[in-house]
């Protein structure tokens, strides 16, 4: 991984000033798109120098899609290199990986898989204390390349710090092959940035948050690509996935340079988490994430129409019913969302919307009807 750290000496030179600010940033070293980069996956290792034993977590589907895949390339050249089964990212299942990789003496980790794969992979290298090389199977959401990971326990899911992939390496042709609903909730995700810098913007007048205009302007950047290449994003199209895997790593990156998940986590977020507790089937992160942007831009006093209107040319959800949500689950949510965490202000503000608001918002939005 490179680590950018910027210091400042404790006192200036010809000067009494003191200034004795500093901070990392640790970002990917190698980021590999496109058709076919599967096969550098062993090259890329080598060129990280990497241990010769690895361990490839993947899930049982994404095993036969690249999983196995991954582990045939590396102990095809020189590596030892075996494959663990993941399920959903909870703090168990992360227990019971770190354990397994512990018992087979890993030394550097392959996450491939959707983005709780990856989730689980990052903090399973972070607690092992070895690196790890990022290979998704599909691009849901934007943590492929974050340094954040999202744990669902039985009552709540928590961003939860992770390691940063040394390596991302994003193959298109099987990213393709994933179910096009992925991609579109990736888009949607991504697209959420532009309400959730509004969000950090608000906190820095409010309440005095630090601010990082580097990162801020990486989220937004990612976000306006998605939104002006909305009709180039398609079904069964492997360009579309190339067109979109860049913002969605960028995405990423951003929240590296912030260190923590706010340019790209706001009030839409906070929407998403908590129609995750309140729905009984609730859907994607990413596609709750884009209704939730229309709706929290609507309280921005910004142009929720355009939003919206990128999400319906992506072919994302756009209403509760697309979600495949009650309108009474996106009214709690709504209502609730604030309280999801209280050290986060958005427009939600600290009391959030009470239900005649929260039903007028979803409704003038038409995100119910």
């Amino acid at each position: 991984m490179v680590e950018a750290r910027l210091e400042r000496p404790d006192r200036a030179v010809g000067s009494d000033f003191s200034f004795g600010k500093a901070k990392g940033m640790v970002f990917p070293r190698t980021v590999l798109v496109g058709h076919g980069v599967l096969d550098d996956l062993a090259s890329t290792c080598q060129q990280f120098g990497f241990p010769l034993r690895g361990v490839v977590v993947t899930g049982p589907k994404t095993a036969d899609l690249a999983g196995n895949r991954a582990a045939e390339i590396l102990n095809a050249n020189g590596f030892t290199a075996r494959t663990v089964i993941a399920h959903e990212a909870t703090g168990a299942e992360v227990e019971r990986v770190a354990v397994e990789a512990r018992q087979l003496e890993a030394r550097f980790l392959v996450g491939v898989g959707g983005g709780s794969k990856i989730d689980i992979t990052k903090l399973v290298a972070a607690r092992l204390g070895i690196p790890f090389v990022s290979l998704p199977t599909s691009a849901a959401h934007d943590g492929i390349s974050s340094p954040r990971a999202s744990l669902h326990d039985a009552e709540s899911v928590t961003s939860t710090p992770g390691a940063v992939p040394m390596g991302v390496i994003a193959d298109t042709a099987v990213i393709v092959q994933a179910p096009y609903r992925l991609l579109a909730s990736g888009c949607a995700d991504v697209i959420s940035n532009v309400t959730a810098i509004l969000d950090w913007r608000l906190a820095v007048r409010l309440r005095s948050e630090e601010f990082s205009s580097t990162a801020a302007n990486l989220s937004e950047y990612a976000a306006q690509e998605i939104i002006d290449h909305a009709e180039a994003i398609k079904p069964n199209l492997e360009e579309s996935v190339w067109i979109a895997i860049r913002p969605i790593l960028v995405a990423g990156i951003a929240m590296s340079v912030a260190g923590s998940s706010r340019p790209c986590s706001g009030s839409e977020h906070l929407f998403s988490h908590a129609l995750d507790r309140v729905s009984r089937r609730p859907s994607l992160h990413g596609e709750q994430c884009g209704v939730g942007a229309i709706m929290m831009m609507y309280l921005h006093g910004g142009d929720w129409r355009r939003v919206k209107n990128a999400l319906l040319t992506i072919g994302a959800p756009t209403t509760a019913q697309e979600l495949g949500v009650s309108n009474d689950e996106v009214i709690r949510a709504l209502m609730l969302a604030h309280a999801i965490r209280p050290d986060r202000y958005t427009i939600l503000g600290d009391n959030g919307l009470a239900r005649d608001a929260a039903e007028r918002l979803a409704t003038v939005t038409g995100v119910i009807a």
